[in-house]
């Protein structure tokens, strides 16, 4: 597929000036077209047009996955205390300048028996769906480089382009999505945070909440809560469970 909408995007420009001189509106109805199948896989961050988005994880028990994005941050702290206290496991996916900055609260979470994800080193969100090739490569290798090697990455804002996934192929890592995402990044209210979850919650489901802002702690400590009230369990899948498809 990815292929296919590559390749159309590459030749829709020649067509639509072969078209131009007999038909206006089809030539731009090509340029449309070939516009409209990049950005929707760019834009939206499941879509597997482009390539594999890991979407959920395989399992028998009523169990899902908890990430956090954008540490590592001031409240990193915290975010492991209440993980400790509930008996939570999580994945953290962190920026490699904040982690570089702040190696101490890495350790701490690998320590704690959490694990780690590269989101990129300097978290472009407004342009990451756009760079080209070389800078897409070399956000994700800066990040590896403070890691250590890492096998998921998830993009900033979870978006992507038709560079990233050769990319990650390359280094051995998957992209990986969500099933659920409460918008905290957006919402200070957890109880909105947590009524967006809790409907698409499902055996397996990937859980995606964020850290560093001031309302962080109470939307994860929210969400945690309810989860379990709902009679799941959290856990850290391993690599051969993460399935592409809900």
């Amino acid at each position: 597929m990815r292929n296919l909408i590559v390749g159309f995007g590459w030749l829709a420009p020649f067509a639509a000036i072969v078209l131009w001189p007999h038909s206006a509106l089809g030539a731009l109805s090509v340029l449309a077209l070939s516009h409209a199948l990049l950005l929707y896989p760019t834009l939206r961050p499941n879509v597997q047009w482009l390539g594999p988005v890991l979407t959920r994880f395989e399992t028998n028990a009523r169990e899902v996955w908890l990430t956090i994005d954008d540490g590592p941050a001031d409240d990193t702290p915290a975010i492991l205390e209440l993980l400790e206290r509930t008996q939570t496991r999580a994945t953290f996916f962190v920026k490699g300048r904040l982690a570089q900055e702040n190696p101490d609260r890495i350790r701490a979470i690998v320590r704690a028996g959490h694990t780690t994800g590269n989101h990129s080193y300097s978290h472009p969100s407004a342009t990451f769906w756009c760079l080209p090739a070389p800078w897409i490569a070399n956000e994700i290798d800066e990040c590896n480089a403070v890691l250590g090697r890492q096998t998921l990455f998830r993009a900033p804002v979870g978006m992507k382009n038709p560079a990233v996934h050769p990319l990650l192929s390359e280094r051995g890592m998957s992209l990986a999505g969500w099933t659920a995402r409460g918008f905290d990044s957006v919402r200070a209210d957890p109880e909105r945070v947590a009524a967006r979850i809790l409907p698409r919650l499902e055996p397996g489901a990937i859980l995606v909440l964020h850290q560093g802002r001031p309302h962080s702690l109470a939307c994860i400590e929210r969400v945690i809560a309810d989860v379990r009230a709902a009679g799941y369990a959290f856990a850290v899948p391993a690599a051969d469970r993460l399935k592409e498809k809900r």
